[in-house]
Order: structure tokens, then sequence, then C-alpha cells
């Protein structure tokens, strides 16, 4: 059996997509204020919803008639990244951190600015559930996920070898490359409303068991607790 269980964050403990709304209404209620702008979380949401990535503040600006200009953007991105939302775990996420805390070593791997990322900790309360958590932006932007570094992090701190550890993720195309290649057990859970849940990859880039639930975890050799 292995010892260390060690999961990543968004869209595997809890659903990213709210601490997207979550931001999105963050900075509309500073344009409100700030700008006397109004609109702009609709307009966020709907291109989000449509599968838009890394310029929906620019459109959202421009379709409620403001100005995208770099500075306000900025400062929208930082009330983004800074708000304190209101988060809660998947039920099953918490059936998983309870079931196994206590029988195994709990870690975390995280990607993303630093800041937001311990704010969703923080949101959820479950920092305090894991021995180890490593929020890779600390280790350098060139240690993001797929890079080694933060998994081996983990086996630094906890004095153990990749053959004791289990990852599970949700996205394939940066969760498991790495972990495979250290000798850890990768798991990826497919939530049906998962961001990356049709997400496919080459064979080296899959993990070893996938799971439609965190429920089933007890259910795979070298996880469950009780063999």
């Amino acid at each position: 059996m292995r010892s260390i269980l060690v999961f990543d964050l968004d869209d595997t403990l809890f659903p990213e997509r709210d601490f997207v709304v979550s931001g999105f209404r963050a900075a509309d209620l500073w344009l409100q204020r700030e700008r006397s702008r109004t609109g702009f979380f609709g307009e966020a949401l709907r291109l989000f919803e449509a599968g838009a990535r890394g310029h929906i503040f620019d459109e959202a600006l421009q379709k409620i008639g403001a100005d995208p200009d770099p500075v306000l953007i900025q400062r929208l991105v930082q009330v983004y990244r800074a708000h304190k939302p209101r988060l809660a775990l998947y039920p099953d996420a918490r059936q998983a951190i309870d079931h196994f805390r206590g029988h195994k070593k709990l870690g975390l791997i995280t990607d993303g600015y630093a800041v937001p990322q311990r704010n969703k900790v923080e949101a959820l309360g479950i920092g305090s559930a894991f021995d180890i958590v490593v929020y890779s932006e600390e280790l350098g932007r060139n240690h993001w996920k797929p890079s080694p570094a933060p998994y081996q992090k983990v086996m630094e701190t906890l004095g153990c070898g990749g053959s004791d550890c289990v990852y599970v993720g949700d996205n394939p195309v940066k969760d498991f490359i790495a972990a495979r290649n250290l000798g850890w057990m990768t798991i990826r859970v497919r939530r049906n409303d998962g961001q990356h849940s049709q997400v496919e990859t080459g064979k080296d880039f899959d993990a070893d068991w996938t799971v439609g639930s965190l429920g089933e975890l007890v259910k795979l050799p070298g996880v469950g607790v009780d063999e």
C-alpha cells in the first residue's frame, strides 16, 4: 500500500468555475464602485461559458463600453486574483480527505499564482488536513506542472520515494507525466462537468487509472487502506 496520497486542487477537490465566478463578481463590484460601470459580470461570465480564455477582461470591458486600457485591466486582474472567495469542496473530496486522513500522509500540489491559490485553500478550510501543501509558483514560474519540481518537493519534505506516492489530478496535459517519471502512481478524476474531462492525450501523459469520482479511490490497488 502506498503511504502518501497527494491531490491537485482546482477541479479535483473543488469546481474551479466557482472561483472564476466569484472573481468576476469582485471585479464587477470594483468597476461599479470605482468607475460607475455596470454589466461586467454578465459579459465576463458569458464569454467564459462560451469557452473564451485569455482576453475575457478586454472583451467584457468593450462590451460594456469601457476602454480596455492596460492599466485598468491590470487592476481588475489584481482584484480578481486577490479577492477572498466563498468556496466549497466537492462532496466526494470531503469524504476522501476524511477517509484517508490518519491512514496516509496527505499532500496538495497546486499550480497558479500563489495568492489566489492560498486564498482558495483558506476559503475551503483544508490547509490543516495536509501534511504538505506545495504552491508551485513559490518554486518559480518555470516549475509549474508538468515540471517535476513540485513532486520532488513532496518527496524531499516527507522523506519518501516515488514508489510511496500517489497523485490524483484532473488535467492529463500537465498532472501526470512528471509524477509517473518519478515512479508515482497516478489517478485521473474525470468528472462529467470537469473543464478537462474531454481532453485526450497520448499514453505518456495518461494516468495509470481513471475514476469518475474520488469515492472510487478506496477500490484501487495500492490506495485503499483496507488492503
